[in-house]
C-alpha cells in the first residue's frame, strides 16, 4: 500500500498575533468553543501522553471533563498503566486535534490527583452503566476473556442493584495544570501557525513566540 501521497492542503485560515488572547486559558476556551459550535465528533477527546521513570512513553485518547483556570481535569483508574507512570513521572502532554478546523492545540505540564470529594461529584453524574464499569474493570491488567469482564459487570450490577454506586477507591480525576500552551492553525505548503504560550515573570503571567512550522 503506497501512503507517499496522501495529503491534504490546509487552507481555511490562519493566525496571527494580533488574534490571540495575552491568556491562554481563554484563548483555548475560545477554541474549544468553536470545535463545539463545528458539531466536531467529541471536541473533548485529548491524547494524553506519560512517561514512566525510565522515559518509556505511552499515549491513550482520554476525555476532558472539565477544565478552568487551575487545569484540565480527566478521569480513570488510579491502578492503569496512566496512572502507574503518573505517579513515577507526574509530567505530561494533553494534545487536542480538531481536524475538521485545521487545529491542534498543545498542554503541557504536570498531573496532580483531585480531592476524592471532586472525583465524587463527577462520578454521580455518570450514567450508572459507566459507574458499575468503573468497579469491574481492573484497567490495563491482561483478562482471560471478554466473558470473564461481562461476568463482572452483571456482578457488580446484582451488587448494587436498587442502591446508589459508591466511588470506587481506585478511580478518579487528574488535574493538569500547563506550564505550556502551543496554537497550531493549519497553513498551505505546510507554512502552518504555531504560537508557543510559556510562564513568565511579565505582567499577564505569559510569554508569546511564533515558532517555525
Amino acid at each position: 500500500m503506497d501512503i507517499g501521497n496522501l495529503r491534504q492542503e490546509y487552507a481555511l485560515e490562519g493566525l496571527r498575533r494580533s488574534q490571540l488572547d495575552s491568556d491562554p486559558f481563554k484563548q483555548f476556551e475560545l477554541w474549544f468553543q468553536q470545535a463545539c459550535a463545528a458539531n466536531l465528533p467529541e471536541p473533548n477527546a485529548m491524547s494524553l501522553a506519560t512517561a514512566s521513570a525510565t522515559a518509556q512513553p505511552s499515549q491513550r485518547i482520554v476525555l476532558l471533563k472539565y477544565f478552568d483556570r487551575q487545569g484540565f481535569v480527566f478521569f480513570t483508574n488510579y491502578e492503569s498503566k496512566k496512572a502507574r507512570q503518573i505517579e513515577e513521572n507526574p509530567q505530561v502532554s494533553l494534545l487536542f486535534f480538531w481536524i475538521g478546523l485545521e487545529r491542534q492545540v498543545e498542554i503541557c505540564g504536570n498531573a496532580d490527583k483531585i480531592s476524592t470529594a471532586e472525583s465524587l461529584k463527577y462520578f454521580v453524574t455518570r450514567p450508572r452503566g459507566s459507574q458499575i464499569g468503573a468497579w469491574c474493570s481492573q484497567q490495563s491488567t491482561a483478562i482471560s476473556s471478554r466473558k470473564m469482564l461481562e461476568m463482572k459487570f452483571d456482578e457488580i450490577k446484582r451488587k448494587f442493584h436498587n442502591q446508589e454506586i459508591p466511588l470506587p477507591s481506585a478511580w478518579g480525576g487528574y488535574r493538569v495544570v500547563p506550564h505550556s500552551f502551543e496554537f497550531w492553525q493549519g497553513r498551505p505548503n505546510r507554512l502552518h501557525d504555531r504560537f508557543l504560550y510559556s510562564r513568565s515573570y511579565t505582567e499577564s503571567g505569559w510569554d508569546i513566540q511564533r515558532l517555525a512550522p
